[in-house]
C-alpha cells in the first residue's frame, strides 16, 4: 500500500473512531435531571395509607398519627388560595428512656381491607431525597430505608430533628446503591420502605410531636432508547407472548 494511501486511511481510522468514542461519551453522561414528588397528604382520602409503630418502650396506644392541616410556609407560603394542605404528625409517648424508635411506613389496603405495608418506588436513578420536617428542639434523628432491585435494604441518615419548626430534610444517595442491571430491562429504581424516628437514650420521651411533610427525590429520567425497546417491558412483552402467532 502506497505512504499516502495509508496515511489517508489511517486519519480515516482515527476520526471514525473519535467519533464513535464521542457518541459513547455523549450517551453514557447524557442527563435529565427532575425533581418528582414521591408522597404528598394534601388529600387526607387518598394520602392516609401509612402505619406507625413503635418500639417496645412505647406506651400503650401509641404512637398515634394523624394528618393534619399545616405546611411549611417555606414551600407553600401563607396559602391564600386556602388549598388543602396537610401534613403527617406523629404523637409519640415511651415509658422509658432508650434508644427508641418510631417506623413510619408506607401502606395499602390488601385484599382484606387492611392496611399493610407497601413500598414507594422512586422514579428514575435517584440521587438525592429530602422531606419536610416540623421539629420542637428534641434530640430525635430520622433514618430513611431504600431497597434495590435485589431486596437488599440501604439505611441512609436523614439527620437530626433538634431543631424549632420546619426545616428541608435532605440525604445524598450513594452512587453505590444499585439503580440498574446488565441485563434489559436495565432500569432497576429504588423503593422507600420505611422512615425511622430514633430518641438519643438521654431524651425526654414521654411527650412529643413531629410532622412531615413533601417527600421528593432529585432523579435522573434519561434512558437510552434502542430499537425493539418495547420488548424489554415486562407487561408488553407477556402480551405479546401470550398472543404468539394468533
Amino acid at each position: 500500500m502506497r505512504p499516502g494511501l495509508r496515511a489517508y486511511l489511517g486519519t480515516v481510522l482515527a476520526m471514525a473512531l473519535f467519533f464513535t468514542a464521542a457518541l459513547v461519551m455523549a450517551d453514557e453522561y447524557t442527563q435529565t435531571i427532575a425533581s418528582r414528588t414521591v408522597a404528598t397528604f394534601d388529600d387526607p382520602a387518598t394520602n392516609s395509607n401509612w402505619i406507625v409503630q413503635g418500639s417496645k418502650y412505647a406506651t400503650q396506644g401509641f404512637p398515634q398519627m394523624q394528618l393534619v392541616r399545616s405546611w411549611p410556609e417555606a414551600l407553600y407560603g401563607k396559602n391564600r388560595e386556602n388549598k388543602n394542605l396537610f401534613a403527617l404528625g406523629v404523637h409519640g409517648k415511651f415509658d422509658r428512656k432508650s434508644y427508641n424508635y418510631i417506623e413510619i411506613i408506607p401502606a395499602a389496603k390488601d385484599s382484606t381491607g387492611k392496611l399493610a405495608p407497601a413500598s414507594l418506588a422512586l422514579p428514575g436513578r435517584a440521587q438525592n431525597l429530602d422531606m419536610w420536617v416540623w421539629g420542637a428542639n428534641f434530640n430525635f434523628w430520622i433514618d430513611v430505608y431504600l431497597r434495590d432491585y435485589q431486596g437488599i435494604d440501604h439505611v441512609l441518615h436523614m439527620g437530626s430533628i433538634n431543631f424549632s419548626g420546619w426545616k428541608d430534610l435532605q440525604v445524598s444517595i450513594p452512587t453505590s446503591i444499585p439503580q440498574a442491571r446488565k441485563y434489559i430491562p436495565r432500569y432497576a429504581g429504588l423503593e422507600l420502605t420505611k422512615l425511622v424516628l430514633w430518641t438519643a437514650p438521654d431524651e425526654k420521651v414521654d411527650d412529643f410531636y413531629f410532622f412531615i411533610d413533601e417527600i421528593s427525590v432529585l432523579t435522573d429520567l434519561f434512558e437510552t432508547r434502542f430499537d425493539g425497546e418495547d420488548l424489554a417491558d415486562p407487561a408488553t412483552l407477556n402480551d405479546i407472548w401470550q398472543q404468539g402467532s394468533k
